[in-house]
């Protein structure tokens, strides 16, 4: 089967086609059927802001559409960047700058208390409008400088024992994360979902 990634993040859609793959489902990204579009997120939810993007998609396409909206949720900034972590100190800030910004916020916050989760949300719709929705996080801490060469966004303070996501193959990343989660538990639910047709 094929569904259209409601994303125009490249490190997403690689994590779509990898954690996808061994369940034969294709994704088709979203740039590349319509280039310009933009979905505003204006929902106060990751599942708000899931949902408005893949409708969006499967609206212009009638094709079955799945959506991430995903971010990171750190306690001691209570539960900031949250929905806004694409958008936090500007939607055109680079990442790196980004988090220098964010590591100044916690600059004397202690180790035990850098406690923070990166939470997924997935939408999907069917072909025929029919809705699924799926949410997992992970557990990690915000290091004290950033680490690793891999991953996208926020991953090279995010901590998962002694590595950084940004430390991680793909597909070790893939085992623990968040989306990798949220992602295998959609596509063992589409694997029913088509089986009863």
């Amino acid at each position: 089967m094929e569904v259209i990634v409601a994303t125009g993040n490249p490190g997403k859609l690689k994590e779509f086609q990898r954690i996808f793959a061994p369940f034969d489902i294709q994704v088709v990204g979203q740039k590349s059927l319509y280039p310009d579009l933009e979905v505003e997120e204006n929902g106060e939810t990751f599942g708000e802001n899931a949902y408005l993007k893949a409708k969006a998609v499967y609206e212009l396409s009638g094709r079955a559409a799945v959506a991430d909206d995903s971010g990171l949720c750190v306690d001691a900034l209570d539960g900031r960047p949250g929905v806004y972590s694409a958008r936090y100190y500007g939607e055109d800030t680079p990442y790196p700058e980004k988090i220098s910004k964010l590591l100044e916020e916690l600059r004397d916050v202690p180790e035990e208390k850098r406690t923070a989760r990166f939470v997924s949300h997935i939408c999907y719709l069917s072909e025929t409008g029919e809705r699924v929705d799926i949410e997992q996080s992970c557990e990690g801490k915000i290091g004290f400088a950033p680490a690793g060469e891999g991953g996208f966004g926020y991953d090279p303070v995010f901590y998962v024992g002694e590595r950084s996501f940004a430390q991680l193959a793909g597909e070790e990343k893939d085992a623990i994360s968040h989306r990798g989660k949220a992602l295998r538990e959609l596509a063992a639910q589409l694997e029913r979902l088509y089986s009863k047709g």
